[in-house]
């Protein structure tokens, strides 16, 4: 059973990120805000969920948060700056966004730059911890999924379709057969 918060009585963001492992795409970061008396018998972490599950939650989440945002880092920039800081700055800018500003923040592992001032509480494996954490860590996935969908109706021959961007036994031969694609990460070694 997922916990409702970290600490009782105030407003608390979980932040969460999909994709730090991919050889293509952007690192989609997710903070949500749920209301202290939401309850869903679904949620779990994302990774846990089926595709199916994941998109019957997002739609309950976006609607019954009370604030919620989901930001992109491009994989120009993962190359740019490294994957963790890639993966931090997208949770940081989903919270610049929120239209609400927690009092604390929840962050799903063990690394993260402080934010604005706001007390953080890094949880390893957060995302089956705690309903905030892994709200976020579905609305990062399902969002980064349907981005990685999009792009592969334009390069269909590295399967994004189905491995969306992740390291599998076809991605990795489609990049032996084709080459790179645009969207490759080039820091990463495949």
């Amino acid at each position: 059973m997922l916990k409702s918060y970290y600490t009782k009585g105030i407003v608390e963001a979980g932040c969460d990120e999909a994709g730090r492992g991919c050889l293509a795409g952007p690192v989609v970061a997710a903070a949500v805000i749920l209301p202290a008396n939401f309850k869903s018998k679904l949620l779990n972490d994302s990774k846990q969920l089926s595709e199916t599950d994941r998109k019957k939650l997002r739609p309950i989440i976006e609607k019954k948060a009370l604030a919620f945002a989901v930001s992109f880092v491009d994989h120009q920039k993962i190359d740019e700056i490294n994957i963790l800081k890639a993966s931090i700055l997208g949770m940081h800018l989903a919270l610049d966004q929120l239209p609400i500003r927690p009092e604390h923040i929840l962050i799903d592992g063990n690394r993260f730059v402080p934010y604005n001032f706001i007390p953080h509480t890094c949880v390893v494996k957060g995302d089956a911890k705690y309903m905030s954490i892994a709200a976020a860590s579905i609305l990062a996935k399902t969002h980064r999924d349907e981005f990685m969908q999009n792009l592969h109706q334009e390069f269909p021959q590295y399967g994004w379709n189905t491995n969306m961007g992740y390291p599998t036994p076809a991605h990795k031969k489609a990049l032996r057969e084709f080459g790179e694609s645009p969207y490759q990460r080039r820091t990463f070694k495949y």
